[in-house]
């Protein structure tokens, strides 16, 4: 069991079901499919904390029944929510537009501004997740990477993440740069980079490094709802490094989550991922 420190987003998802694909210009019916838990903090700590890890997650919600609601679902499901901030506006919504093909769109409102306090006493943590665009969250980041493994998900602007590995998806990667992956991979993560992983639905993962580049398969699954895949792989793949595996094998667990993700309708881990990790 790991001790591992989330710094990601907490989110209360509103579903809207669409009858067709989106297409520009057209008229769409859709169908309520309701609130549910959501956010890079609960789509990537639930399977971790189902996998008997200590996870506390480090973020904010409103002062209101949607942010108590917040706080209330994700402690249910394991996670250590001590260190999430309350905020003075209401909790945000998001909107999540889903077609019948299991792609989704995501309508957010401005987030209000969040700072991270001091930073914690990293030797107590085994591991700390960066997928925030809280202020401070570089220079924790710095900090924590003499004591711990720090991993970061490559932000949607081009804000440092310094860390040991970077996680990004082709999509987020088009039209970024003309450098290669792993020079491009250094200009955001900095000296300290060991490892630079780009995925691609499924057509599974790179993994680039220094000297090389190797490629990892995806796990086929029928995909019904891509929400929250990403965030199930960065788990995955944060289960696998503390639990001694290496890099390729723990990209491997990652696409077990990932496919498990996918095939689940919902944004956080399915009922299958749990079976999987009881056996």
């Amino acid at each position: 069991m790991a001790n591992i420190l989330l710094v990601a987003n907490l989110n209360s998802d509103r579903i809207l079901n669409l009858d067709k694909p989106l297409e520009m210009g057209g008229r769409f019916h859709y169908k309520d499919g309701g609130r549910r838990l959501g956010g890079g903090g609960a789509n990537t700590g639930i399977g971790l904390a189902w996998a008997k890890h200590r996870v506390a997650l480090v973020s904010q919600v409103g002062s209101d029944k949607v942010g108590d609601w917040l706080l209330a679902e994700a402690s249910a499901q394991g996670i250590d929510c001590q260190l999430i901030q309350r905020h003075e506006e209401i909790s945000s919504e998001m909107l999540l537009v889903m077609t019948p093909n299991g792609e989704r769109t995501i309508i957010r409102p401005e987030r209000p501004v969040f700072e991270l306090a001091a930073p914690p006493v990293w030797s107590q943590w085994d591991a700390i997740y960066v997928n925030s665009s809280a202020e401070g969250s570089v220079s924790w980041a710095k900090t924590a990477l003499e004591n711990c493994l720090v991993l970061a998900q490559l932000a949607k602007d081009e804000r440092p993440r310094p860390c040991d590995i970077l996680i990004a998806s082709k999509t987020d990667m088009q039209g970024r740069s003309q450098l290669s992956p792993w020079e491009y991979g250094l200009t955001i993560a900095g000296a300290s980079l060991k490892y630079f992983i780009v995925t691609d639905g499924s057509d599974g993962a790179h993994l680039y490094t220094r000297d090389d580049c190797q490629h990892v398969n995806a796990v086929p699954s029928v995909v019904v709802d891509t929400t929250g895949a990403g965030d199930a792989y960065a788990a995955g793949l944060i289960h696998g490094m503390t639990s001694g595996l290496g890099i390729v094998e723990s990209m491997k667990e990652a696409g077990i989550w990932a496919g498990f993700a996918v095939a689940t309708h919902s944004s956080i881990p399915g009922e299958a991922l749990k079976q999987y990790l009881s056996n």
